[in-house]
């Protein structure tokens, strides 16, 4: 199967028409986010205030990239273990997430949301966070400086290799 060539912000549109094992490569913005940062940002939503970005669209890599080397926007930026997201995704989908990257599985609640929300997982290849790194061309801390590289960075990514892992309708190539 050929990759397909997709543009975050093609997201809304075409998330829900990619299928379990699709190859994509990824460009455009998407902002890194892990457990801490998850945290917080469900605090913000307790409390009814704005979030470091929008939701709705938006494509979340659950990734903590190390610091960049002189000349290079990122250092090392490999997934990580998807599941630790878990307790907090079925609300982002809820509010318009529309893609998540990182590896592993995901929980039944995850999935479900997914369907009802017309959302897609995408696995990066563990291990390969030097490799990964090749593909993104800007990196900014745009929330929690204080989490260093589990800050939330926004990320633009030109054709990131990501295999769709489970779809919109919960088909799933992750066992």
């Amino acid at each position: 199967m050929e990759e397909l060539k997709l543009n975050t912000a093609e997201l809304e549109e075409k998330a829900a028409s990619l299928r379990a094992g699709r190859r994509v490569l990824l460009s455009g913005t998407v902002y890194t986010s892990r457990d801490a940062a998850h945290k917080r940002i469900t605090e913000l939503l307790d409390r009814g205030e704005p979030l470091p970005y929008d939701l709705k669209g938006a494509a979340i890599y659950y990734a903590g990239p190390t610091p960049a080397r002189s000349g290079k926007p990122i250092g090392s930026c490999g997934p990580t273990t998807s599941g630790r997201m878990d307790p907090y995704t079925p609300r982002f989908l809820d509010l318009g997430l529309k893609c998540m990257i990182g590896k592993g599985k995901r929980s039944p609640e995850v999935i479900e949301a997914m369907k009802r929300n017309g959302a897609v997982y995408l696995c990066a290849i563990g291990g390969a966070g030097a490799l990964a790194a090749q593909c993104i061309e800007k990196a900014e801390v745009i929330a929690f400086e204080d989490l260093g590289c589990e800050s939330v960075k926004r990320l633009t990514l030109r054709d990131f290799p990501l295999i769709v892992a489970i779809d919109s309708t919960g088909d799933s190539i992750v066992r």
